[in-house]
């Protein structure tokens, strides 16, 4: 069935590059195992951290977004897969040493609560030590309703908090904006 990302995503690569700090971050890290990438859309995370060695799982519920994803597995042959789901209702988060959630939490008073049960599922759900980085608009309330689901659980270590900028272009209007952003790593 449809839904409406399919639409945007007849544009190749319609959300650009990954962020040059989230790669950096990844290529960091001495650990290259199975990574979940929640919201994946067409795939740009996931190619991109599967080039770095790590073993990506893609989750998104746009069919297009998910056979972008494979052709791109394909043609470059990388350890990389997507699966056609409700991310909100995707389980198991156990198996997986890191999980990522790109511009997934707008953290809107509609979205509000299902996003709050998500962000509680992932961390109850997930193996001890597994990484989970999450980047989302550094605007409104969004920091400060997250750093709130944080604090309601004292074990989790927050490894890295860095501010950037993203830069989106629409490439049919050429309309461009530019958006603060956060990426915040944190060890469960």
């Amino acid at each position: 069935m449809p839904v409406a990302y399919d639409s945007y995503y007849q544009t190749e690569d319609y959300v650009g590059a990954p962020y040059p700090e989230l790669v950096a971050f990844y290529a960091q890290q001495a650990d290259r195992g199975k990574l979940l990438d929640l919201g994946c859309g067409q795939g740009r995370d996931a190619a991109a951290l599967a080039r770095l060695g790590y073993v990506v799982t893609g989750v998104d519920y746009s069919e297009v977004g998910i056979n972008q994803l494979h052709a791109v597995a394909q043609r470059e042959d990388l350890p990389l897969r997507g699966v056609v789901a409700d991310v909100y209702t995707f389980e198991p988060f156990a198996g997986y040493q890191h999980i990522l959630l790109d511009s997934m939490f707008h953290f809107a008073k509609k979205e509000r609560a299902q996003e709050q049960r998500l962000f509680r599922r992932i961390v109850e759900g997930s193996d001890p030590g597994t990484l989970l980085t999450i980047c989302l608009q550094d605007v409104g309330e969004k920091v400060a309703v997250l750093d709130g689901l944080i604090a309601e659980y004292a074990g989790i270590e927050e490894v890295k908090r860095a501010r950037f900028r993203y830069t989106f272009e629409d490439k049919a209007s050429g309309h461009r904006v530019e958006t603060p952003y956060l990426m915040i790593a944190l060890r469960i």
